[in-house]
């Protein structure tokens, strides 16, 4: 139970610190588009991201998976781009933009979960089983992404709802801030 509890203070810190900012990132692109009436459709695109985060993290562990750490990095803030930059494009195409979400989040929470794995393998002992770390990892991160989601949809709800800013004036405001940095981000990161 002990290793349990610290790995899920692990993933908790993961998303939650400010070191997390990639991460904080993709989650508010990501959730962007969305109301907080859609909270259901917004935790299972979360809950895709980490299941993405985890199989990559798994694979990784087992070294069946590796990519140069500069690589990963790079490509990191990339999906954060290329989702921010989605949103902007597609700002008036709601339901091709939901399907399209679940994928992304799945298959960037893929890439993500390289940015820990190398970390992960070094904690993680050959002799140790696997499931008891990434359980607690996942549940952390899962956790700690839920509390960002909900942190955003109460902002979001107070602006569109007291101060009645339009929701595509939000989408367009917020999309192109998060394109901005990640931009920056990945400019910084370029691994040639």
């Amino acid at each position: 139970m002990q290793d349990f509890l610290f790995y899920l203070k692990l993933g908790w810190e993961h998303i939650i610190s400010l070191d997390a900012l990639d991460h904080q990132l993709f989650v508010l692109a990501l959730i962007a588009i969305y109301s907080f009436k859609e909270w259901k459709k917004i935790l299972i695109l979360v809950t895709a991201f980490t299941i993405g985060h985890s199989v990559t993290l798994a694979l990784s562990i087992l070294d069946i998976v590796r990519l140069p750490s500069d690589w990963i990095e790079f490509l990191i803030p990339l999906t954060i781009v290329l989702t921010a930059f989605g949103n902007i494009l597609m700002k008036n195409k709601k339901q091709t933009q939901d399907k399209t979400h679940y994928y992304l989040a799945l298959f960037f929470g893929l890439i993500h979960g390289l940015g820990f794995a190398n970390t992960a393998r070094v904690m993680i002992a050959k002799s140790q089983s696997i499931a008891v770390p990434l359980l607690g990892f996942n549940i952390g991160l899962e956790l700690g992404q839920i509390v960002i989601v909900f942190a955003i949809l109460i902002v979001l709800f107070i602006l569109l709802n007291l101060f009645k800013v339009n929701k595509k004036d939000w989408i367009l405001f917020v999309s192109s801030g998060v394109f901005a940095l990640s931009l920056k981000m990945t400019l910084e990161r370029i691994p040639f």
